[in-house]
């Protein structure tokens, strides 16, 4: 593939047409001459000169006009990485915010791993990640791979692919979420190029044999057009609009015929005011036939990136099918250029500073999903297939019944929507009505559907059963929030309620036990800080009432307890304090295991039971509670259950027996439940203790078919 040379006269000119200062165009050609010097003797696989590398990659991001300080960043952006120059020295010669840019798209060219799996996932989330710190990173970034990708050919096969994979999976779909087409839709012709020679040169054939027919078509279509919107004094421009290979390879994908694209004639009007856009859309349909189901209004309800224009398809010349889309020359530059377009009108003064950041917000919202899913404590494998399931690929959109739309993966239900429009209106949702029609919860949402949530005051909340169905990591891990607060909130009702009444029953006034001097003595002495934390332990029976009323009202000297002593039966290893030769068992109810927290407690006639102290068997009960610890000198292995749930109904048993023998975890016993199209394994386990069980319950947590994994409490 030839590639113009480029200069740096090239450069100038191109950045004059926007830049209208001679101080940031002399910056660039000070900033270029230093990345030469820095570069000198060095070439590139292509055998050319390193510095024709960076010079095109600034080049590019003139197309989208980009400010001073990014291309600056881009001429300099391989110096610290390939030049050995220190960053400050960047800083000092041209600025924090250039050293800052540089330093970004270092940090993404430093990531070397032993496996190319851990080499892209750490990739990947590096590139996502790095979105929220400054766009730009990314934006240079992806001109970056543009020329990489370009020359390409001079390369090993083996690599090319490789790059192309990278290229296509991830930052082509960065490049459409920021809305920048030009690069996206050339990052996905380069890729198809090395990924499927044979069909992408196919195409390019095909599109080659009906080019001058095409071409023919097209101008007398536009000549058409144009006279119509000249007799109604409609002032415009129309250009002749060329499709990608690689969408056309998409729609062929799916197994449309070569001569079944509709769009492969396109046209463009543009126009000055929205106003002008539906005109035009009128005066085209007024003329030649529309096809139906064919029409879209991203004007009135703009793509999630902002992209705006009517799309229309139509019965053109000679039977000829025309896709026309219409927009305004700013929409046009949002459509090329999304996130970066703000640069163009913010130089020709356009825009305020006001509106160019509430236009820049609303463009990032899609990166602020991201953001919380790095927030969620999952390893980079989990957020990585998490951002490339639900925030890149299969994303289907729906409407709010005031037409706001919200984007979700596919797949995605009515819980999922939502909590995507707020968690309170996920926690308090009762039912949902879809295209005016009551849909169950676990309704699969299809493109386009109008989705309303019913909510209601009184609702209980959410039901752990809905992490079964739903779609979004975000909405899952929100539901299970919602369930540990619920339960905190239980444990300190329950804690306050319990100590008030030993109050009662020893009558001490409230006031007078709940004094600040009190109240400091008995936080220090429980190592908490308030009295919801002080609640919460009562509670959860970590002290008993009555331990917490004695740290303030001493009781009277009772007689020594005895030494600890150890109790060494068949069935366990436990500590317990000043009793000899008692019958003790672990509960088979919560299967308690070294590690675990533990309370016993003191049954009629049949010794002490051992249960995990967040045991709901034992949370309400205030008597016959009875310090225990576990011996910890042992080597025998515990009992415990565990719920393993999975998104596929797929057979898994034997991925979880082969990590079991891995991990030396002993099964005795596995069941597997198939529900509608998942399944879940409760699965009887022995292992040596807590760290032992957590390692193997992360292990299984690697699965990306695995959803959820819980201990038993029968």
């Amino acid at each position: 593939m030839k590639i113009k040379k480029y200069t740096l006269d090239d450069l100038i000119e191109k950045a004059s047409s926007y830049l209208d200062s001679k101080e940031d165009l002399n910056r660039i050609k000070e900033t270029y001459a230093y990345a030469a010097l820095k570069h000198k003797g060095q070439f590139r696989k292509s055998g050319e000169e390193y510095i024709i590398h960076p010079l095109n990659v600034a080049i590019i991001l003139t197309g989208i006009y980009a400010d001073c300080d990014t291309l600056c960043a881009a001429l300099l952006h391989d110096v610290v990485e390939d030049c050995d120059v220190e960053l400050s020295e960047i800083e000092e010669k041209f600025g924090k915010t250039v050293a800052f840019l540089v330093d970004g798209v270092t940090k993404l060219s430093r990531i070397n791993f032993s496996t190319e799996t851990e080499y892209l996932i750490e990739y990947y989330k590096k590139i996502i990640v790095g979105m929220s710190e400054d766009v730009r990173v990314i934006i240079i970034k992806l001109a970056d791979r543009v020329h990489n990708m370009r020359t390409l050919w001079a390369i090993p096969p083996d690599r090319q692919k490789a790059k192309a994979k990278e290229t296509l999976e991830i930052l082509a779909p960065i490049a459409d979420h920021l809305g920048i087409h030009k690069l996206k839709s050339e990052l996905e012709d380069l890729s198809l190029r090395y990924l499927k020679p044979e069909i992408f040169y196919d195409i390019a054939e095909k599109l080659n044999n009906t080019k001058l027919e095409r071409e023919k078509a097209v101008q007398e279509m536009m000549n058409s057009v144009t006279k119509l919107l000249n007799d109604h004094n409609i002032p415009h421009e129309i250009k002749g609009r060329a499709k990608s290979i690689y969408s056309i390879y998409k729609k062929l994908d799916k197994g449309k015929k070569f001569s079944d694209i509709y769009d492969l004639l396109g046209l463009r009007v543009f126009v000055n005011t929205e106003a002008e856009c539906y005109q035009v859309l009128g005066l085209i349909h007024s003329k030649f036939r529309p096809i139906p189901k064919r029409f879209k209004d991203y004007v009135a309800m703009p793509k999630p990136n902002m992209y705006q224009s009517l799309h229309t398809t139509i019965f053109g010349i000679d039977g000829y099918l025309f896709e026309i889309q219409i927009r305004t020359y700013e929409m046009d530059e949002v459509a090329e250029n999304g996130i970066a377009s703000h640069w163009a009108y913010k130089e020709k003064g356009s825009n305020t500073k006001a509106s160019y950041n509430t236009k820049t917000e609303k463009k990032l919202q899609f990166f602020k999903t991201i953001m919380e899913l790095n927030e969620e404590k999952m390893s980079s494998e989990e957020f990585v297939n998490s951002v490339k399931d639900e925030v890149l690929n299969n994303n289907i959109y729906v409407y709010t019944p005031k037409g706001d739309i919200k984007e979700l993966p596919k797949g995605s239900t009515p819980v999922d929507f939502a909590y995507k429009v707020h968690t309170k209106v996920g926690e308090t949702m009762v039912g949902a009505i879809v295209n005016g029609s009551i849909v169950p919860l676990d309704y699969e949402l299809k493109n386009n559907d109008i989705v309303k949530i019913n909510t209601s005051k009184t609702s209980p909340g959410p039901s752990k059963e809905w992490l079964n169905f739903v779609k979004c990591t975000q909405t899952k891990n929100k539901i299970k929030s919602f369930f540990v607060k619920t339960e905190r909130e239980v444990y300190v009702e329950r804690g306050k309620e319990a100590l008030e009444k030993e109050l009662r029953k020893q009558k001490i006034p409230f006031n007078t036990f709940f004094s600040e001097a009190n109240k400091k003595e008995i936080f220090e002495k429980t190592k908490t800080e308030n009295l919801e934390d002080l609640y919460l332990h009562i509670g959860n029976n970590k002290f008993a009432p009555k331990t917490v009323i004695n740290f303030i009202y001493k009781q009277e000297e009772v007689a020594p307890v005895k030494q600890k002593t150890i109790v060494r039966s068949d069935d366990c290893d436990i500590v317990v304090e000043g009793i000899d030769n008692i019958k003790v068992n672990l509960a088979n109810c919560c299967n308690p295991i070294p590690g675990d927290d533990i309370i016993g407690y003191i049954t009629k006639g049949n010794g002490i039971s051992v249960h995990r102290r967040l045991c709901p068997n034992v949370a309400m009960l205030n008597n016959r509670i009875i310090h225990v610890e576990w011996y910890m000198d042992t080597t025998k292995k515990y009992n415990t259950s565990l719920m393993i749930y999975t998104n596929t109904s797929e057979n898994k048993m034997f991925d979880i027996i082969q990590k079991a023998s891995q991990d030396e975890v002993v099964i005795e016993k596995i069941n597997a439940h198939v529900k509608d199209n998942h399944t879940e394994y409760e699965l009887d386990c022995f292992v040596k203790n807590l760290e032992h069980l957590t390692k193997y319950m992360n292990d299984l947590n690697h699965y990306t078919y695995i959803t959820n994994i819980e201990r038993l409490i029968r």
